[in-house]
């Protein structure tokens, strides 16, 4: 008989992972506490922008008119341990305030409420970022809630999602891991995955601590190597170099490769630096601190470039922000998403702010959930509208819009024409030729 497939929580990574299970042929159900989420997916419209996503989900919600109805959502939790076999949570796992410490609260909850009423076979398989230990533990706990006993098994499968191409890495992931405690765990999970496997993916089977710490090591791996060439940025400012001809240059040694090596303002977003945090917090819990103590400097470099952009502005309006107008390109922490969690331009646009500038941002997707954290930042429908009047403008997303943007009509209605480019993204020579004056992080001026 075919596997049933659910899926706790619905935010980013589960509604991705359930419309994906759909997708792949599965009867799914979704679960959320949150009746106004599950009646939004069910209209199948998504809670975050993603992708693809939303076409996936018409695709296939029980409901919609030509759908395959395999899709379904529910709050009953009830309803979710009669219908499934395998179980995936992918609740969020903050950072927990005033601490580096991951918050395990909302997957504690979900196991609880879970494993009491897992009454036959079931697998409850962890997606969620979590510290190592915290399977092992978790399986310890099924086992003694579930009536079902030792019928029922725990995986931990982490996510590599990346946003804007979470479909896509669901659908056709680059690998997939597994951490199993032995038991059919991994018979099952490579019938979820028999499609993927099939294409390619790589499966890879390891032990729960090994599962675990995948997720954080590339990550942290990532951070690094973005914090690398953002550090050589500095160095270049100093020296009078250009970090995009040194990341060109070193990037063609294939022992480092050339993806990740765009100096800016550096990384943001929910994942990164959460999960490095929790790293070093979980590293101490264990005794080896000293083995990640360079991820306090990776974070540090990561958030001084923040700053270093702030004064740079500062510089270009003549010292002081009182009376000057900025315009911000750019509010998400990436392109093709709506997240503006930890996002490097808005938190450079809410310190300009702050200091005393009038402050207007545009973004293609992330206008409202900036307005949530910066309700007092001023917001333009348009790129041409963020830039009137302002005295100088700040590229600070490197959406695909603002590269495709006419230089000599903006210049038209600037104050000055001026820019700063803090993902050095945008063509010099095209916006030097509009008459602007352009500058980019660890780069010469012309």
């Amino acid at each position: 008989m075919a596997l049933k497939i659910t899926v706790i929580g619905t935010g980013y990574l589960g509604a991705t992972h359930a419309a994906a299970m759909a997708e792949l042929g599965f009867e799914v159900m979704g679960l959320d506490i949150d009746p106004a989420k599950i009646e939004m997916l069910e209209r199948g419209e998504t809670p975050m922008f993603e992708p693809g996503l939303e076409q996936l989900l018409r695709a296939h919600v029980a409901g919609i008119e030509g759908a395959s109805g395999r899709l379904r959502f529910t709050t009953s939790w009830e309803e979710l341990a009669d219908f499934g076999d395998v179980h995936f949570l992918c609740v969020n796992t903050p950072q927990k305030h005033g601490e580096y410490a991951c918050d395990m609260s909302y997957v504690e909850s979900a196991v609880e409420s879970l494993a009491p009423l897992l009454r036959r076979p079931a697998l409850v398989v962890g997606k969620s970022t979590v510290p190592v230990g915290s399977a092992a533990r978790l399986a310890r706990r099924v086992a003694e809630l579930a009536p079902a006993g030792e019928d029922v098994e725990l995986a931990w499968n982490p996510e590599f999602l990346r946003e804007g191409f979470a479909v896509q890495d669901t659908l056709h992931p680059d690998r997939i891991v597994i951490g199993v405690d032995g038991g059919r765990a991994e018979e099952v999970l490579r019938e979820v995955y028999a499609r993927p496997v099939a294409e390619g993916s790589p499966f890879v089977v390891a032990d729960f601590p090994t599962a675990e710490l995948v997720k954080t090591s590339a990550n942290s791996f990532l951070a690094t190597k973005i914090s690398f060439i953002n550090a050589m940025a500095e160095v270049c400012e100093a020296a009078g170099g250009d970090v995009v001809k040194l990341a060109e240059a070193i990037g063609h040694d294939e022992r480092i490769g050339k993806k990740f090596l765009r100096a800016g303002i550096g990384f943001g977003g929910g994942c990164l630096p959460k999960d490095i945090r929790a790293f070093m917090a979980r590293a101490g819990e264990l005794g080896a601190d000293q083995a990640l103590t360079f991820l306090r400097e990776v974070d540090s470099i990561n958030m001084r470039r923040r700053g270093h952009m702030v004064e740079l502005t500062r510089e270009a309006v003549g010292g002081s922000f009182l009376g000057t107008r900025v315009a911000v390109l750019g509010a998400t922490f990436k392109p093709d998403s709506d997240d503006v969690r930890d996002s490097p331009a808005l938190n450079v646009a809410g310190q300009i702010h702050l200091q005393g500038a009038q402050v207007t941002v545009y973004d293609p997707k992330g206008m409202a959930n900036a307005a949530r954290v910066f309700p007092t930042l001023g917001y333009a429908d348009t790129a041409l509208e963020a830039v009137r009047g302002a005295d100088v403008v700040l590229h600070l997303t490197e959406w695909r819009e603002f590269r495709e943007l006419d230089p000599a009509a903006l210049a038209e209605v600037v104050s000055t024409p001026r820019i700063l480019d803090g993902r050095n993204a945008l063509d010099p020579d095209v916006w030097r030729k509009a008459g602007w004056t352009y500058r980019a992080l660890g780069r010469p001026q012309a």
